[in-house]
């Protein structure tokens, strides 16, 4: 296990390096002199001065060769240092630290609602007797994938916040706030795990094992729950790592449709702003969250099958 986990750290810092690596190339592929552009999307139309663009070149380090900016920033974003915002002010790592909280809270509903949900319907649909139930509930589950997130958002602003004011519309006060968008956060990936898991589930049902332990006289509830639905989750975690990947990027439009302020509204107004220093720290940002969502992800996926981290196929877990 240690081995196993050595060697993924290891590719997953390879990957953070390459993350922070296009971070840095973001400044230097834009077209145009990034300078100029930071400054007009900050001045208000004004024109800047020679004397303004001498000074954030030399703030940002675009004067010096490229070989000495790129391991300058490598060296900063080690400590976490992405210079100050070029709109506020303050330094690009404090305004994401103060954004976080915000969506953190938002993903920690949104993402425990998909799993109920998913796994719910999933189980439901694949155990009941009764065809048209099933049906229904599969019908249910590419309802939920098929419906985009920005529009599911207003539906629900409308049915439950203007219509029956149950939930506030916009906002972050409260734990009331958080329901509506973790809701339109949750609906597609639940939607997605139902449909995975369900296929997974059915083909696991049908496994010489669950026929035998039922011939024996084991609990229909035991058999299905324990060792069917164990075997099943190993390609649902796969999938679930994405969608929660998926959630972080969602979250930019729930925010924007309900006017919350966090990681994905900051962005957007980096982007509006060209403030390429909170930009660059959010790219540096997310991936390092993608990285320690996957691993955490690999970590699970080996303690369900046992033989992924002896280097042998993953296959059913009995």
């Amino acid at each position: 296990m240690s081995r196993y986990l050595l060697q993924r750290l290891l590719s997953l810092a390879l990957v953070l390096l390459v993350a922070v690596s296009l971070s840095f190339a973001l400044v230097h592929l834009l077209p145009g002199d990034p300078v100029e552009l930071m400054l007009d999307g900050n001045l208000g139309g004004l024109q800047a001065t020679p004397e303004q663009e001498a000074a954030l070149r030399h703030e940002l380090g675009l004067d010096r060769p490229i070989a000495e900016q790129y391991l300058a920033f490598l060296g900063n974003a080690l400590t976490g240092d992405f210079g100050r915002s070029i709109a506020s002010g303050q330094p690009a790592v404090l305004a994401i630290a103060e954004a976080a909280p915000a969506s953190l809270a938002l993903l920690a509903l949104a993402l425990p609602l998909s799993l109920l949900a998913g796994v719910a319907v999933a189980v439901a649909a694949t155990l009941t007797r009764r065809r048209v139930l099933s049906g229904a509930l599969a019908g249910l589950a590419v309802l939920g994938v098929s419906m985009p997130g920005y529009w599911l958002g207003i539906l629900l602003i409308e049915g439950l916040s203007f219509r029956l004011p149950l939930f506030p519309a916009t906002g972050n006060e409260g734990l009331r706030s958080l329901v509506l968008p973790a809701i339109t956060l949750a609906v597609p990936s639940a939607g997605m795990i139902a449909q995975v898991l369900r296929g997974s589930l059915r083909h696991a049902l049908a496994e010489p094992y669950v026929t035998t332990a039922l011939a024996k006289g084991a609990s229909p509830v035991r058999v299905n729950l324990r060792h069917a639905l164990r075997n099943a989750a190993l390609p649902a975690v796969t999938v679930v790592g994405m969608l929660t990947g998926g959630l972080i990027g969602g979250a930019t439009v729930a925010e924007i449709v309900f006017g919350r302020a966090g990681l994905g509204r900051l962005l957007v107004t980096a982007i509006a702003h060209r403030d390429m220093t909170v930009v660059q720290a959010m790219v540096v940002f997310v991936g390092a969250a993608y990285i320690v969502l996957n691993l955490l992800i690999d970590l699970l996926y080996s303690w369900l099958d046992p033989r992924v981290t002896a280097g042998r196929p993953a296959g059913r877990t009995t």
